[in-house]
């Protein structure tokens, strides 16, 4: 957990921030054949590449993320600094058996996220400015 970040006030309370990447008028940023070999692996350096710029920006890699798995949303946005970057996707799935999480940046402007659809892994980029 990082220590001192704190939730925007702007911030989209978790289901809405669900919502906003699981709805049906969402559009991915990219989508991965999750069948494909090597797909968690191509997710990981797609997030890397798409989603972490905006995410993390120019900073410490410091941002919030709903808890993956049950119960994430009833927790809420928690602070996060990910120094082993890339790689955030394959190690949220090592731990959930999934590598869906949903992502806000420090600042509050984007909302990122990754979500695994039926045969598809999609990367989801938000902008809330």
């Amino acid at each position: 957990m990082a220590e001192g970040a704190e939730v925007p006030t702007a911030a989209p309370s978790a289901t809405k921030a669900i919502h906003m990447v699981a709805g049906i008028d969402v559009e991915p940023a990219l989508m991965i054949d999750a069948a494909m070999p090597g797909a968690l692996e191509q997710l990981d350096l797609q997030w890397h590449e798409k989603a972490w710029p905006v995410l993390a920006g120019p900073g410490s890699g410091t941002f919030l993320i709903l808890p993956p798995g049950g119960g994430g949303a009833a927790v809420g946005w928690a602070p996060v600094e990910d120094i082993a970057a890339p790689g955030l996707p394959s190690r949220i799935a090592a731990a959930t058996g999934t590598p869906e999480f949903v992502a806000l940046s420090a600042d509050g402007t984007h909302l990122c996220a990754a979500t695994e659809e039926e045969y598809e892994y999609w990367i989801i980029v938000r902008s809330l400015g």
